[in-house]
């Protein structure tokens, strides 16, 4: 039996144009009080999220670090072998044997960064008998005239080895970046704990302007708005960062520029991708909104599919930064995400509108 409804169907969704701007200042009044208590709560927190939101940027850099030691390694196999380091004979087991190779204190030479030093020891050994003369004083310096030039000869090459941790790391150029940073990932930390309320504020806006029985979809497609973007969002962090940023840093090797990374840049990398990618994989929700209120039907997406790949395609690029990486790792989960709004919209079909009345 058909649910009655009131003769004038429109009279609950007659509004003005003032009376939207009106909607639309509460919606956003509202989510800013939100958003600012999350902010209070978040700054207890700011320090913490400013260590946490570092992980990617840290472990990419330690990879781009073990990887340039290895590449040293090789170069001077030969020349380490001779003086006495017990390196394999095979140079593709290098990266094996270094992964597995520990010192006596259990570091592992994988995390160490190797490279090659050249030294005057005529210098080394009179700066030593200064610094610690008690132990170098019956150390008698080379009798050396004066040199017109200054060779080869003079130098001798060593081999260092220092630990990686500390070429990882995030710079800052002026005295107050750190603070403001510190505010940012405290923003941060509110906008998560403020975003349930912030969407539904944006969700009940949009229900402002629909038909009675269109508004119960907004209940509906709340929790799940939430659960994707916080997916999308996650995916980002734990998923695309490090390959993006393995991507970008061994084209910066290819150009010979050297990482030097600063955290306000980095903050406003970690604070963009995952909001793209939380925005975007609200694309089933919004497929399936669209086909419950009339403005599409599954015959349209499944025969614009071809359409819908290419815009999935440029809005990627716009979403991510420019890196093809970035933008293959959003532009696939979507373009999966378009055929399961698909598979929603086709096993969950929409019911009879009240309109469909007034159509016969």
């Amino acid at each position: 039996m058909r649910r009655q409804y009131d003769k004038d169907l429109f009279k609950d969704t007659t509004m003005t144009f003032g009376e939207h701007l009106e909607e639309l200042r509460t919606c956003l009044f509202k989510s800013i009080i939100g958003l600012a208590i999350g902010f209070s709560i978040g700054l207890y927190y700011g320090g913490d999220v400013v260590d946490f939101i570092q992980t990617p940027l840290k472990g990419a850099l330690s990879v781009y670090y073990q990887e340039r030691s290895l590449e040293e390694v090789r170069k001077n196999r030969e020349l380490l072998r001779n003086l006495g380091y017990a390196l394999p004979e095979d140079p593709d087991t290098l990266e094996a044997f270094l992964a597995k190779a520990e010192l006596e204190d259990g570091t592992k030479l994988s995390q160490l960064k190797f490279e090659r030093v050249y030294i005057n020891p005529t210098e080394l050994l009179r700066q030593l008998k200064q610094a610690v003369p008690g132990q170098f004083q019956n150390v008698a310096l080379p009798d050396e005239g004066a040199k017109e030039s200054f060779g080869k000869r003079d130098l001798v090459s060593v081999f260092l080895w220092r630990p990686i941790e500390k070429e990882v790391r995030v710079t800052s150029l002026s005295a107050h970046e750190p603070f403001l940073i510190y505010i940012k990932g405290s923003l941060l930390v509110g906008a998560i704990l403020a975003s349930p309320y912030i969407f539904y504020q944006i969700w009940s806006f949009v229900a402002a302007g629909l038909y009675p029985h269109e508004r119960k979809y907004i209940h509906v497609f709340l929790p799940f708005s939430l659960a994707l973007f916080f997916l999308g969002a996650a995916l980002a962090f734990f998923f695309v960062f490090g390959p993006v940023l393995q991507f970008l840093f061994h084209f910066n090797a290819a150009l010979g520029i050297d990482q030097d990374i600063r955290i306000s840049e980095w903050l406003g990398f970690v604070l963009m991708l995952p909001l793209g990618f939380g925005v975007s994989f609200q694309l089933p929700l919004v497929m399936l909104f669209l086909e419950r209120i009339g403005i599409f039907d599954v015959e349209a997406y499944v025969s614009k599919w071809r359409i819908a790949i290419l815009v999935i395609a440029v809005l990627s690029m716009f979403l991510t930064p420019a890196d093809p990486t970035s933008m293959i790792l959003m532009a696939a989960p979507l373009t999966v995400l378009y055929f399961g709004g698909i598979l929603l919209c086709k096993y969950m079909p929409r019911n009879d509108s009240p309109f469909d009345e007034l159509e016969s």
